[in-house]
């Protein structure tokens, strides 16, 4: 494919593109765009242009932002970007806090800015931080106050990251993003991006634990919205959007940000997203669409039971993990409004097969989103037939793009996307999932890397070795079990058990340790001395 002039002075993304031939097929008939787009604008200036200045955009700490607020507000920090920090186009612009409105404005100010901007999540440690950093060399972080201990440790080993900016994710506006971006104008010229200039490099953890940064352009932020938002949640300016996803995942960004804003609509957002201040949240601004994993679904209907009010609902959308056909059918029951179950991954950014409002069934993902295709197929790329289990394969408007990474050939083969899970589809056309295909680990809608977690175990004075696998749990769809050999003279207590999964937090991401530790003698292996961790699987069944 052809790539259009860009508009990035600093040419490190599309430097970076995979060869072509590497590039998944990209079936873009039906999503029209001009040649410079910058979707900032799109979804925040565009809006006021069209007569929504007054309309509410975002919720959250307190405050309510009309379109008119957000579009000043992000048009100040993206001055400050430019004249105070030195962003030119195509800079990557790390951007790190809790889900707020300041984060929003943050990115979408860097957006407009013309930079590549890099949403992570304000629990990953200093470690985690550094891959990324190193990764898509990134000399500029913007970072809520109350986050910055971990990216400041980052910043004082890396070679690339220069400066951290602070923000005040309270509302409050007393940190330095701040007072310097209050003496800006509130006007600012978007750069005029190519759209398929890179404007968002999402992170995602491979199997082995080292990260894989996935490249999306500024049409593909606007293709999510119109292919998925509008043809199958059918959002207007009426609607008022909540969920516990982080903003710094795919699944986060679109159904919070890029989704609402796209069409005039409102996101309610939570630093805390437990299922009780989402109820809260729904209750108190009468939400319309919900965006969470079956966990949090759960909870809610427990908190139904108990009086809670979520009448105000029109749609429930579940990704994350599969949805269990029990829950499905139990928040129809007592709702009677649909909740839809979908697949999408960060290489493909969104939701790219869904059930729809009209065509749903209970433990069944649903058929293609508009523009996308798939297929089941074996190890060699054949269809097989249906009713069998294989690989999902997709292709669409969007697809897999990684930066620099060789494991981009895994990912697109013969110009599909295997993404890595195993799918059935039926004589009706629609699919239904099987199982992960690898050995991610899904826990409440986070993926988690098994090496990654035995990287932090082993770093323990008291573990020899150890091997991780995900076990079925009910409220989580999977939990982190580490089997743990501990070295000569150590005692596998309670004690050691406590010691160890506080040792995991303190070195990667809380959510990532392993809520179940099995110690053991010894590890299963193959007679070339490979951990046999399928035979710890079935172990547990």
């Amino acid at each position: 494919m052809t790539l259009k002039p860009s508009a990035h002075v600093d040419t490190f993304a599309r430097d970076n593109l995979p060869p072509a031939d590497q590039w998944p097929d990209l079936l873009l008939d039906g999503y029209e765009y001009p040649d410079r787009l910058n979707a900032a604008f799109e979804l925040c200036d565009a809006q006021v242009a069209r007569g929504m200045g007054d309309h509410i955009a975002l919720i959250g700490n307190g405050r309510v932002r009309t379109y008119k607020e957000l579009a000043d507000w992000s048009n100040r920090i993206a001055h400050a970007l430019v004249e105070e920090y030195g962003v030119v186009p195509g800079n990557r612009v790390l951007i790190r806090g809790p889900n707020n409105p300041a984060l929003v404005a943050c990115w979408l100010a860097a957006t407009k800015a013309g930079a590549v901007a890099v949403n992570t999540m304000p629990m990953l440690r200093a470690g985690e931080l550094g891959k990324i950093v190193d990764k898509a060399e990134i000399a500029l972080a913007l970072c809520d106050t109350r986050s910055l201990d971990e990216l400041v440790a980052c910043a004082k080993d890396s070679r690339f990251l220069e400066k951290v900016i602070g923000f005040d994710g309270t509302a409050n506006h007393d940190a330095e993003l701040d007072r310097v971006a209050l003496s800006k104008p509130v006007a600012f010229e978007p750069v005029a991006t190519s759209q398929d200039d890179v404007a968002l490099l999402a992170f995602t953890s491979g199997t082995t634990g080292e990260p894989k940064a996935t490249m999306h352009f500024h049409r593909d932020l606007l293709i999510i919205a119109d292919g998925y938002a509008r043809d199958v949640l059918g959002v207007t300016g009426e609607d008022i959007f909540v969920g516990s996803p982080p903003l710094a995942f795919t699944f986060g960004l679109g159904g919070l940000a890029i989704f609402p804003l796209r069409f005039g609509a409102a996101a309610a957002l939570l630093e805390q997203a437990s299922p009780a201040n989402m109820v809260e949240l729904i209750e108190k601004h009468r939400a319309t669409i919900s965006f969470t994993a079956p966990t949090a679904y759960r909870a809610m209907m427990a908190a139904m039971d108990e009086g809670a009010d979520l009448s105000s609902l029109r749609l429930a959308v579940s990704a994350g993990e599969t949805l269990p056909a029990p829950v499905c059918e139990e928040w129809e029951g007592k709702t009677g409004k649909p909740i839809l179950d979908g697949i999408g991954a960060t290489e493909l950014l969104h939701i790219f097969i869904t059930n729809t409002p009209g065509d749903r069934r209970p433990a069944c993902t649903g058929r293609p989103v508009r523009g996308y295709e798939a297929r089941i197929v074996d190890d060699e790329m054949r269809d097989v037939p249906d009713g069998e289990v294989g690989r999902l394969a997709v292709r669409g408007p969007t697809g897999c793009r990684y930066l620099a990474d060789s494991r981009q050939r895994d990912y697109v083969r013969e110009g599909w996307n295997l993404t890595g899970d195993s799918f059935r589809q039926d004589e009706d056309g629609r699919f239904h999932f099987a199982a992960r295909s690898d050995d991610m680990i899904i826990s409440a809608g986070y993926n988690i890397a098994g090496p990654e977690v035995e990287a932090a175990l082993l770093s323990h004075p008291q573990v020899a070795e150890c091997a991780v696998i995900g076990v079925a749990d009910e409220a989580r769809g999977q939990i982190v079990e580490a089997h743990v050999v501990l070295k000569d003279g150590a005692e596998g207590d309670t004690a050691l058990s406590d010691e160890l999964q506080e040792h995991v937090k303190q070195r990667i991401a809380p959510y990532k340790y392993p809520r179940s530790i099995v110690f053991t003698a010894a590890l299963p292996r193959t007679s070339t001395g490979k951990i046999q961790r399928f035979r710890l699987r079935e172990a547990t069944r």
